[in-house]
């Protein structure tokens, strides 16, 4: 049985969301592979020692600064990772090529940023002829060496235009290049789902007939929800906190001239999304993958706390005409009464999106596999999966 390794980190959720998404998608399509999800930081530190130290896991700095808003910085601090990655390199390289023999994996599919020339250079020394694959999990790079490397032979899946061009541009060979038409969403997205918006909004205490917002900051929550719920007094609102348990019993301290309804961390996010007619939350690729493929509208901010890596994202916004993106949280109240007076025409260019990701990439890696060595240019250049069979039908309105 050929062995697939996802490699995600819990820095943010999407990387983990992205992991479970795949591996859920392929045993569905009860492919002939054992699929294995396998923390990076585990993979470089198996004793843990890390936390050990220091009383918390890596990445529990970084999720730490989204929960608290204060992410003006994170650009620069960025390079500082960077170029610490670069001087630890030959560790790194070491650590995990130590990892890949004892654990032989088949193929090796990274959904992280930036330990990717280590991750294809240990797996290349350990296990030669393997294949390595980087899924991009954001809409575009952030270089130079944040997803792409342009020294690498490994292969690079890429969920936007821009991205191709990006990788074209850093040198990446075109057979290595593989299209995929958007952000991988989790597959229950696609299924039909019943549901009552009358009942299940009268549920939460909201006026089944008012316009509603769901207002969503990722897993880790922020506090920005705070400003936004009190400039959106009179707009009803759905408060996704994720495990921000602070900010969620905040915010129901919060007076409001509006129903509301908090909610704390939940597997359910399509579900509260489903109640909603508008999307309010950063630019994190996921969230706004989820909204669009909800059928939401949107209202993103795009300023210097935005993560450096997800700018581009508020631009895609802007560009596929999604919504509305705001320098300023000061901004939300005029946006959203803008949003609702052309609510119907955002709704149908938000309905042109087609996003098949999840389903694609199992298809991709399957082409990867069957075609190892020698590796042939497809006809075309660029690979595209426009032809994969989904294992779960789209849901109306899709």
């Amino acid at each position: 049985m050929t062995t697939v390794d996802l490699i995600y980190c819990d820095a943010g959720g999407g990387h983990r969301a992205a992991a479970a998404a795949l591996e859920a998608v392929i045993r569905a399509q009860q492919r002939p592979w054992q699929v294995r999800r396998v923390n990076l930081f585990q993979a470089l530190d198996p004793q843990d020692r890390i936390r050990r130290i220091t009383g918390a896991p890596p990445e529990a700095y970084y999720n730490r600064r989204l929960a608290s808003g204060w992410t003006l910085g994170l650009a620069q601090e960025l390079k500082l990772l960077q170029g610490l990655i670069r001087y630890g390199h030959a560790s790194l390289v070491k650590r995990l090529a130590r990892h890949w023999r004892d654990t032989r994996p088949d193929l090796v599919v990274s959904l992280v940023p930036n330990f990717n020339r280590a991750l294809h250079q240990s797996l290349a020394a350990a296990r030669p002829g393997v294949p390595c694959v980087t899924v991009m999990t954001d809409l575009a790079d952030f270089p130079p060496r944040f997803w792409i490397d342009p020294g690498s032979t490994a292969h690079l899946v890429c969920g936007s235009a821009r991205a191709v061009a990006q990788a074209r541009a850093l040198g990446v060979e075109e057979q290595r290049i593989h299209r995929c038409s958007g952000m991988i969403v989790r597959p229950d997205f696609y299924d039909q789902l019943a549901l009552d918006r009358t009942a299940e909004r009268m549920r939460l205490g909201l006026d089944p007939a008012r316009t509603t917002g769901v207002v969503m900051f990722g897993g880790q929550g922020s506090t920005a929800m705070l400003e936004i719920a009190r400039r959106l007094d009179d707009v009803q609102l759905i408060l996704l906190c994720g495990r921000h348990r602070a900010l969620a019993d905040a915010l129901r301290r919060e007076p409001s001239g509006a129903p509301r309804a908090v909610v704390e961390f939940t597997p359910e996010v399509r579900r509260y999304l489903m109640l909603a007619d508008f999307f309010i939350g950063k630019p994190g690729p996921g969230s706004l993958s989820e909204a669009v493929q909800q059928g939401l509208p949107i209202v993103t901010l795009r300023n210097r706390w935005t993560l450096p890596q997800e700018r581009y994202n508020a631009d895609w916004v802007r560009e596929q005409g999604l919504g509305l993106v705001i320098g300023r949280v000061s901004e939300i109240g005029p946006a959203v009464a803008a949003l609702q007076a052309r609510l119907d025409a955002y709704r149908a260019n938000v309905r042109a999106q087609v996003n098949r990701a999840v389903f694609e990439v199992p298809e991709i890696l399957a082409a990867i596999l069957e075609s190892r060595a020698p590796e042939v240019a497809r006809p075309g250049g660029i690979a595209h999966a426009a032809t994969a069979q989904p294992v779960t039908r789209l849901s109306s309105g899709a």
